[in-house]
């Protein structure tokens, strides 16, 4: 095992900037456990003093016992023409009760003159001050050196000079920081290479170099690879890469690589397998879906379509996979498509747990018969639950729950009510279970009407469906040679029942008749996995 490369997550301060996340002190109180059970190494925790709520995060973490990692506030350094020790910002990150304190310091000196508006001189002197002062006060200081890397295309030694004037002072990391995003590997390389010889040279070899990189080239992870691989061992990034503008690196994928693939020593070992549910609880948390292509733990990441894969991966998962998707907790799936073969299929009914060796040539005959169903327009790699219904079906195992005898939607604008048009959307349904229903609602719109007739008919005669919600509903025109009002559509809907989400697929000459049989479908998978017993009287 190499060296340790630390990892420093910054998701609940900078990830927090992201556009749609807004995260309560308790959210940030229940973000410290998942942060921790991933092992990093230092979780900052937003800026005290600066922003009430990060003040308020800082008081309560007070009691959240870390076993792992150390909990950072994050704040700048003093005020121009001020002493560090009469700064009332620097006074609230010594109260925050963090052992750990990160400053943001300005290493372009256009940024010192124009945003900052003093001296490059000063902006020394504010440096050394408080990086000085915090230290004498018993907290470790990390230096954030921002807009590093363009304030040196710009002045090839002032960046250099202020890194080294934290850690003189006694700073125990000093990152330089890619803010806007926007160099390449090589640059980020060359650079860090430089820092560290001059950190080096200096008598500064205990001071730790670390790396801060933005997505807005899409070379964030891979910027932060180079700098390790260049002597940078602190690496910060937040879960997913949340961040604002195209985000930060991705801590995850941070972590796999420089663990998996170049032998650092960065997270503990039996933590590497919670990389997956580390993402999937903080896209909870945040309230932003999980990014089915992240590597490593996305749910495309180890999913496989083409029947030349499956063929392959029959006689060796290896040969069409990276790493054992296990290693970070998660798993293979294979993808059914009209690309599928026999060995696609196998695979997949393997993974669903349907047997088909009682029937002569299954594999070939459903191969064949996905192939002609998504010639008329359905798709089964994003319906996991619509290609076990035709599977069960075509193999003469599926249970009947209940039998349709006819469905309709009718929608009238009625006159004004409280001086506004109204539009009326029913829906009838009848069904047979153990007799026959008649169940006619009134919706918003016509799929919302059809979902509240059938789920009455379904929550008497099966209860389970209570527990069934839609969650997500798309809807594609196919025929691209045709008018829109006279296409094929294509309907794909999400529901869950609480602890597992299933997709089904519909289509039809319009938007209703394929959200029927979507939605038909969804309820009918729900009701195989639930246990439920058929009432059906034919």
């Amino acid at each position: 095992m190499k060296d340790h490369v630390a990892i420093y997550d910054t998701t609940l301060r900078d990830g927090a900037q992201q556009e749609g996340i807004s995260l309560t002190v308790s959210d940030k109180i229940a973000a410290l456990a998942i942060l921790d059970d991933l092992g990093v190494d230092y979780i900052e925790g937003g800026w005290p003093g600066a922003i009430p709520k990060d003040t308020a995060f800082f008081e309560r973490a007070r009691n959240v016992k870390l076993h792992h990692a150390r909990l950072a506030a994050f704040g700048a350094t003093t005020k121009a023409g001020v002493r560090a020790a009469e700064d009332p910002q620097v006074a609230a990150l010594l109260r925050s009760g963090a052992s750990v304190i990160t400053l943001v310091a300005k290493s372009d000196p256009r940024h010192v003159t124009r945003a900052l508006r003093t001296t490059v001189e000063e902006n020394l002197r504010m440096v050394r001050d408080t990086v000085e002062y915090l230290t004498a006060e018993g907290v470790d200081v990390m230096v954030d050196l921002e807009h590093f890397f363009d304030g040196l295309a710009f002045d090839a030694d002032y960046g250099m000079t202020v890194m080294l004037e934290a850690a003189r002072a006694g700073a125990v990391a000093v990152i330089p920081c890619d803010t806007n995003g926007g160099n390449l590997p090589s640059v980020i390389g060359e650079v860090t290479r430089r820092a560290r010889s001059l950190l080096d040279e200096a008598g500064s070899t205990g001071c730790v170099l670390g790396i801060h990189t933005h997505n807005d080239t899409g070379c964030a992870v891979a910027n932060a690879i180079a700098a390790v691989e260049a002597g940078a061992r602190h690496v910060q990034g937040t879960v997913n890469g949340y961040g604002e503008r195209t985000g930060n690196a991705n801590i995850l994928t941070c972590a796999a690589n420089l663990q998996l693939k170049l032998g650092y020593d960065v997270i503990p070992p039996a933590s590497m397998g919670s990389l997956d549910s580390v993402s999937h609880r903080m896209a909870e948390l945040v309230n932003i879906p999980p990014f089915a292509r992240d590597p490593y733990v996305g749910q495309s990441a180890f999913a496989h379509k083409a029947g030349l894969h499956a063929s392959a991966i029959r006689v060796d998962p290896d040969l069409y996979q990276h790493i054992d998707p296990a290693v970070v907790g998660n798993g293979m799936r294979m993808l059914v498509s009209e690309m599928a073969g026999r060995s696609s299929i196998e695979l997949k009914a393997e993974e669903l747990g349907i047997d088909l060796t009682s029937v002569p040539n299954a594999a070939a005959i459903l191969a064949q018969k996905v192939k002609e169903r998504e010639a008329e327009g359905y798709t089964y790699d994003a319906a996991d639950a619509s290609f076990e219904l035709l599977a069960l079906s075509e193999l003469g195992r599926l249970p009947r729950f209940l039998r349709v005898e006819s469905w309709k939607v009718t929608t009238q604008e009625i006159a004004e009510v409280q001086g506004e048009p109204y539009a009326a959307t029913e829906a009838t349904v009848k069904i047979h279970t153990d007799r026959r229903h008649i169940r006619t609602a009134e919706g918003n719109g016509p799929v919302n009407a059809l979902d509240r007739a059938l789920r009455h008919v379904m929550t008497r005669d099966y209860p389970v469906c209570a527990n069934f919600e839609l969650t997500d509903f798309k809807v594609r025109i196919l025929d691209e040679d045709r008018a829109g009002t006279d296409a094929t559509i294509r309907v794909l809907i999400e529901m869950t029942d609480g602890r597992r989400a299933w997709s089904t697929v519909g289509i039809g000459t319009d938007v209703i008749e394929a959200s029927w049989e979507a939605l038909f479908n969804a309820y009918w998978w729900g009701l195989l996995h639930s246990g439920a017993t058929s009432l059906l009287q034919e």
